[in-house]
């Protein structure tokens, strides 16, 4: 993949969904230290952002390390669940900047899509539906459908083999550090958006583009 290209026309694209299409990650934030309060558990912001990007499996095997075995994580998960339900279903699921003129640029193009995310299927289905993008899609590929969880490159290349397109035809759209070397190590192109965090030099080395929001994505690409 040579990444010194000024322009590049995917076959297709692929995105991350909470972050980097949904502004979910900021909303979650307050809502897992909320719900760890209720049963006497201090989640830090700085816990939730190691949280960023990673399975589900891998959250809880995270929570489990710095709390310890007798760490209730059932009965917070679901104490979240409600609490960030509540929020969306008075103000909505939120959406970045951008995305909606990006999604009408690329079905202008007559380029397919998927989205790559980490959130299991259930409530990734559900999110997208709420924010009304879910028909833009023609695959979407969600953490309980592979085994090995970014950053590894699973669940972008089953995204890429579901739209028919090989990996190094596409783009990838990543919030997370994680998702930023997954990408690299499915061998496709990444565009950084920065949600709330800011990856490692090496991570950062790997980008292809980095831009400030998805508006100024779509004026990268070649529709």
């Amino acid at each position: 993949m040579n990444t010194n290209e000024n322009s590049f026309r995917p076959a297709a694209v692929i995105f991350d969904m909470d972050g980097l299409m949904l502004d979910t990650e900021r909303l979650s934030i307050p809502l897992w230290s909320q719900a760890g309060n209720t049963f006497g558990y201090n989640i830090t912001e700085e816990i939730v952002l190691r949280m960023v990007g990673i399975s589900s499996n891998k959250a809880r095997e995270l929570l489990f390390d710095e709390f310890g075995a007798d760490f209730p994580y059932d009965s917070i998960y679901e104490e979240f669940r409600l609490l960030i339900g509540k929020k969306i279903e008075k103000n909505g699921v939120p959406k970045k900047y951008g995305l909606i003129e990006l999604l009408d640029r690329l079905a202008a193009a007559k380029i397919p899509l998927a989205v790559a995310t980490s959130t299991r299927s259930a409530r990734a289905l559900e999110m997208l539906q709420k924010a009304g993008i879910s028909d833009r899609f023609s695959a979407v590929v969600c953490g309980d459908e592979i085994t090995n969880g970014k950053p590894a490159p699973d669940i972008f290349l089953l995204a890429a083999e579901k739209l028919g397109v090989p990996p190094s035809a596409c783009v990838g759209f990543e919030d997370s550090p994680a998702g930023l070397k997954g990408l690299h190590s499915a061998g496709i192109r990444s565009i950084f958006i920065k949600d709330v965090i800011e990856p490692t030099q090496d991570v950062l080395a790997t980008v292809w583009r980095k831009c400030n929001d998805l508006k100024e994505a779509a004026e990268l690409l070649n529709l």
